[in-house]
């Protein structure tokens, strides 16, 4: 039986944030479920499954997630699954949700990711946490931080690549400049060169502004069989193809600790099941926890063949042949994991049908968007490739 389209119905994105409120990632889960249902123009009752994204449950303090937000999103009946996969939890669970509407299984699934990274757990309780994302044998046990092993993995990266510190800075630069124009972001910021430079050394060569920040926040995807879509969304981009892939979670044990190889397999197949190739990207949405990181990921999706010049040549910027992170990225919108890869998706589908941020919006409506992210230094890679309706 041939596969049924997935149409993205509805997408939307809370604001990121560190909350201050009282608010909790329920009341969050639901304002951006609420804003998706209502650009897709179905109703509660057509939502035939939830999948929920959510990395910890040290962060909500809530086992079992899925349940609790079918019951507070109205969605009592249907179907309902919670995906986790690290850093790459949000892709994840769009990848569930678009293979259970390609089975036939279902119409309509609705996605939600969302993590409270920020407020619940104090700065050095959720850096400990994340030390154990790695293997916690080798890696949490031994007090390594994620910010160590990052490190580790782009000195390695620098031994292939000719790229240094003032693309790691140009990188940040590009990354919360774009946030600025983005009301939902939570660092954007005009940094200079000199201020980047100057910002603590964490570990060589990662200082603080090479860094993304820790979120709160939401995001919602509707996806539906293309022959079950409402006829008011006939605009509405599809999922082109969708690829995932795993390596070594120890550095020490691959062939090359710089290269994002799982990225670059999960490309691939993203890649053969669209029938496109990397060249035919518009816009990017990639995983940049670390400055560093999405350089990685350029090389490993293969964006580029020559990243310092590109960088340097504005091919990313926001008016570039290919801009990446318009967002902002992890590093400018911010980054609550489970929503991240949600959030990344909805991006690109609301950047594809004309629908985003006014200043950030392309003029002419791009034909092809990727979604990457990964759990880990890129030990579960995630890819999302979509077509807008002109393709």
């Amino acid at each position: 039986m041939a596969q049924s389209k997935v149409t993205v119905c509805g997408a939307a994105i809370t604001a990121f944030n560190r909350r201050t409120d009282g608010s909790s990632f329920r009341d969050w889960a639901l304002a951006a479920f609420e804003d998706a249902l209502t650009l897709s123009s179905l109703e509660r009752r057509d939502i035939d499954a939830l999948i929920v994204a959510s990395e910890s449950d040290f962060f909500s303090l809530q086992l079992n997630p899925a349940s609790v937000l079918a019951t507070d999103l109205g969605l009592v009946g249907s179907s309902t699954m919670r995906v986790e996969g690290g850093g790459a939890s949000g892709q994840l669970a769009v990848h569930t949700a678009a293979r259970f509407i390609q089975s036939g299984a279902y119409k309509h699934v609705a996605v939600v990711g969302v993590d409270p990274s920020a407020s619940q757990l104090s700065g050095p309780t959720i850096k400990s946490l994340y030390s154990f994302s790695f293997d916690a044998w080798t890696d949490g046990l031994s007090g390594v931080s994620a910010t160590a092993l990052y490190a580790l993995s782009f000195q390695a990266f620098m031994q292939r690549i000719p790229v240094s510190q003032q693309h790691l800075g140009l990188v940040t630069q590009q990354n919360r400049a774009n946030a600025t124009f983005n009301p939902r972001a939570h660092l954007g910021k005009i940094h200079s060169q000199q201020e980047i430079d100057e910002s603590t050394l964490l570990a060589t060569p990662y200082r603080r502004l090479h860094c993304s920040p820790l979120s709160d926040g939401a995001a919602s995807l509707i996806l539906s069989a293309s022959s079950h879509s409402p006829s008011s969304r006939k605009s509405a981009p599809t999922i082109a193809g969708l690829g995932a892939a795993s390596d070594s979670v120890h550095l020490g044990a691959r062939s090359d600790a710089g290269d994002f190889a799982a990225k670059r397999l999960a490309m691939q197949r993203a890649c053969r099941e669209a029938d496109i190739q990397p060249t035919q990207i518009n816009i990017a949405e990639v995983y940049d926890a670390y400055a560093g990181a999405q350089l990685q990921a350029i090389d490993a999706l293969g964006l580029s063949d020559n990243i310092p010049n590109d960088l340097q040549s504005g091919r990313f910027d926001i008016h570039g042949q290919c801009p990446i992170n318009l967002s902002g990225g992890l590093m400018g919108q911010g980054a609550p994991v489970g929503a991240t890869g949600v959030a990344q998706t909805a991006t690109c589908a609301l950047l594809l049908e004309g629908l985003y941020e006014e200043k950030l919006q392309p003029q002419s409506l791009p034909q092809f968007a990727l979604a990457d992210t990964h759990g880990g230094v890129c030990t579960t890679a995630a890819v999302t490739l979509l077509a807008g309706a002109a393709a």
